[in-house]
């Protein structure tokens, strides 16, 4: 079954079952067991930020959402410190464990208080959303990634309030960052895929739109195009790169596929949709939710539509039976794609 077969076969709307049952008062737990939330890991801004960005985007809002929505608002308020640094790290007791820095956190914090931003149904959200990013968006990273995530917040609240100058100076600044060149033999600008790779692409077609940089879309499309092409066969399907990377010489299937590669490929062909119309980048949300769905190297669902819990990782012939944060919000983010698109 291809994968624009697969996306299109019969869905239940998102359950968020899982999720509250990772998230307390506090923010979601990192990591599960099985489906059971481990405590003795805590909590980390990374996926407190994936939370609030797939809370805030869904269309179907219930109390239960807005609550969450003020759960992981708050702790992204609280680990944006007034030099604007981010912490990333707490005890499930809600002490930080870390020192405020400038790592893949900060980057993800700003894109999700970005859009919340410009996005979240109550005003008063909005306002202590943009806020913390006006805060955490004094500070620039020469990280490639975090950089990336911040040029998506950027982007939303620019395209919300055109007179944002502060957000469209952080975009010039971080979008600048994103390298354009091809890296020796092939046209990735790095050496290796890491992780989060078609980030890169859905920031330089965000940031650019934002700026009326024209040059900048085309180029992520162009970026998204080679991506795409590199992780789908003939039939659609995508074979993902792996934890460890990919290079010019490495040959699939690679090894464990993480649903995060799935959900920014989503994001990006979504984005480039929305930008072009062009209905090649619908059919890569559809490949997308068709490897959420099993259709993948090992033919097994990454998703169980009962509790929206996502499975940790794709192995050979079966899955990371773990549901963790990441994860699952990996899948509730490319499904509300899907359906948006008509794919679910």
């Amino acid at each position: 079954m291809s994968a624009l077969s697969s996306a299109l076969a019969p869905a239940v709307a998102p359950s968020y079952r899982h999720l509250v049952r990772m998230s307390t008062g506090i923010g979601v737990f990192e990591h599960a067991l099985q489906d059971a939330p481990r405590l003795e890991h805590g909590y980390c801004v990374d996926d407190v930020a994936r939370a609030l960005t797939v809370v805030v985007r869904e269309p179907d809002q219930t109390p239960e959402l807005a609550a969450l929505a003020e759960t992981y608002l708050g702790f992204l308020e609280a680990a944006v410190t007034p030099d604007g640094h981010v912490h990333n790290r707490m005890d499930a007791d809600g002490h930080w464990t870390d020192e405020a820095t400038m790592g893949d956190w900060w980057g993800r914090a700003v894109g999700a208080l970005g859009v919340a931003a410009a996005h979240s149904v109550l005003p008063f959200h909005r306002t202590r959303a943009m806020y913390a990013f006006l805060r955490a968006g004094t500070r620039r990273s020469a990280d490639v990634r975090a950089s990336s995530f911040a040029v998506l917040g950027a982007a939303e609240v620019l395209r919300a309030r055109p007179d944002a100058d502060r957000a469209r100076e952080l975009l010039r600044t971080a979008i600048a960052v994103i390298p354009l060149a091809p890296s020796g033999t092939w046209a990735w600008p790095e050496a290796r895929l890491r992780y989060a790779n078609a980030t890169l692409c859905e920031a330089l077609i965000a940031g650019g739109s934002a700026l009326g940089r024209r040059d900048l879309v085309d180029h992520g499309l162009g970026l998204l195009t080679f991506l795409l092409a590199l992780e789908r066969d003939g039939s659609g399907r995508l074979s993902l790169t792996g934890s460890a990377g990919r290079g010019p010489a490495d040959v699939g299937p690679l090894w464990d596929q993480q649903a995060i590669e799935a959900a920014a490929l989503a994001d990006a062909c979504a984005r480039a949709f929305e930008e072009t119309a062009d209905p090649i980048w619908r059919e890569g949300v559809a490949s997308a939710w068709g490897w959420f769905l099993g259709d993948n190297d090992s033919g097994v669902p990454m998703y169980d539509p009962v509790t929206g819990a996502g499975y940790d990782g794709l192995e050979p012939g079966g899955r990371n039976g773990n549901r963790g944060a990441e994860s699952t919000l990996a899948a509730l983010s490319t499904l509300q794609h899907a359906r948006r698109l008509g794919l679910a």
